[in-house]
């Protein structure tokens, strides 16, 4: 029965619209976040929801993506750009007039062995030897560069295509084109196990696209749904009382916005419905019970394990954009001790990221599932120095060469395209600008970089900016 508003709803309630958010909120307020929003029709916006599945420019190969971000920017000398030159000059000084932002020493060889992998023959670091049976679907792109030497600036970079001003990430846009294919849940997710520092909430922001489009973090160290998700269920009230409480609070937002349209109220107000209709799906889309034996098996034991398993149920019930972190307790900044830390960095990941292309693979997924990995830089061929010269056995911030692959959802694998110098300092052949990689993305996913805009402040913008080329020779 709906709920009677009357001619006072305040007085006839006895309650403050501050305490009236506050009751009726009890059970969602958790996922009351501006990117946790609905692709329903809804009574406050238009009749066509922001959110509804869009077409994009051109078929795309690719209609949800999957990004691993190694945070703290992982070595391509000792994952996936063998330099065996290292070796030759191991103890000698480098030959490079690049600066670094701190003092580095001689060459410093690669800990690991590389060994070459499927029918391409495509290297591989033995820390990532489970990944590498899938070298033929990979394609390694060797020549990335950044802009700047600094954890920040090139995170924001790398995930919103500007290192100085907070821009729509890239899972923002990938949901303002695509819309989503499920009313029931967010449509780009960001997960990382003991959360993330507030400042790199901002990696996964709408920036001035509106709020329905910026990314929902879900804290992915807890196996209990009570805790992965807060207040996925209500202890205060039933389904039907929600319901209730719902339509009387968008009434209310309702004749509030009327005389004061705003899109963050909007957000909120379609925050709220999703949350609710959350409670139902959710609580089967996390729960990890339901998954057979095997499929625990496959993807192995711990946190990133778990957190991988349950994106793929998220993209298989039809969220556009997960992105998983890794390294935010023990980041991949390893300026000392790169052997023991890059092991076991990359022994938390390597099985989940592997089980995942299988898993993918084996449902039919991966030819439209366009699965990233990498960080937001390289390391330096050279060993890092301490202040009175000793080496540290660690590699210092490179900003100037590394690698990130990308696999299904369009991608011709088997191969590395670009390179860098003998050494592994700089990209010198066919250099890939983070922008080149973006245009690649939303290229796969049916878009020109060039046309996906958005109208803010006067002008068009997009998350390509002013640049960005696709890279053709990837694409399958």
């Amino acid at each position: 029965m709906p709920v009677s508003l009357g001619n006072d709803p305040f007085s006839e309630l006895g309650w403050s619209r501050r305490a009236l958010l506050q009751r009726t909120a009890l059970g969602l307020g958790g996922l009351g976040l501006a990117g946790l929003l609905c692709d329903e029709q809804t009574a406050v916006a238009s009749e066509t929801s922001p959110l509804e599945s869009k077409k994009s420019h051109f078929p795309g190969r690719a209609k949800r993506v999957i990004h691993f971000f190694l945070n703290g920017g992982p070595s391509h000398v000792d994952t996936f750009d063998p330099k065996p030159a290292l070796e030759k000059y191991a103890g000698k000084t480098a030959g490079t007039n690049l600066t670094t932002e701190r003092k580095t020493g001689a060459a410093f060889p690669s800990p690991f062995k590389f060994s070459n992998y499927g029918e391409s023959g495509l290297p591989f670091s033995e820390i990532f030897s489970k990944t590498a049976q899938h070298a033929d679907r990979i394609a390694v792109i060797r020549s990335m560069y950044a802009q700047v030497p600094n954890h920040e600036p090139s995170l924001m970079l790398m995930n919103c295509g500007d290192s100085v001003q907070p821009r729509p990430s890239v899972g923002a846009w990938t949901l303002y084109g695509l819309g989503t294919e499920n009313r029931n849940l967010p449509g780009f997710v960001a997960m990382c196990p003991g959360g993330m520092p507030i400042k790199d909430a901002e990696n996964w922001q709408s920036g001035f696209l509106p709020g329905v489009f910026q990314g929902t973090f879900v804290d992915s160290q807890h196996q209990q749904l009570e805790k992965l998700i807060e207040n996925i269920r209500s202890p205060h009230a039933s389904a039907v009382v929600q319901t209730r409480q719902l339509e009387l609070l968008r009434r209310l937002n309702e004749r509030h916005r009327s005389d004061r349209p705003d899109d963050r109220l909007d957000a909120r107000i379609q925050s709220f419905e999703l949350a609710f209709r959350m409670q139902m799906e959710a609580a089967e889309a996390f729960d990890l019970s339901r998954e057979p034996e095997h499929i625990h098996k496959l993807y192995g034991e711990g946190v990133h394990a778990r957190q991988t398993l349950i994106a793929r149920r998220l993209l298989e019930r039809g969220v556009r954009y997960v992105q998983l972190w890794h390294g935010a307790g023990q980041p991949w900044d390893n300026h000392t001790q790169i052997e023991e830390n890059h092991r076991k960095l990359a022994g938390q990941l390597d099985q989940p990221i592997a089980a995942l292309l299988t898993d993918l693979q084996q449902r039919g997924m991966l030819d439209d599932t366009l699965v990233i990995c990498g960080g937001e830089f390289g390391r330096t061929p050279t060993v890092e120095l301490d202040g009175g010269g000793k080496a540290q056995l660690g590699r210092d911030h490179n900003h100037y060469g590394f690698s990130v692959w990308m696999a299904g959802g369009g991608i011709k694998g088997g191969q590395a395209y670009g390179a860098t110098d003998e050494l592994g300092f700089q990209a010198a052949e066919n250099r890939t600008s983070v922008h080149d990689l973006h245009a690649t993305i939303l290229h796969l996913l049916g878009f020109d970089h060039e046309r996906l805009t958005f109208r803010y402040a006067g002008r068009d913008f997009r998350l390509t900016d002013v640049h960005g080329h696709v890279l053709r020779e990837i694409v399958a």
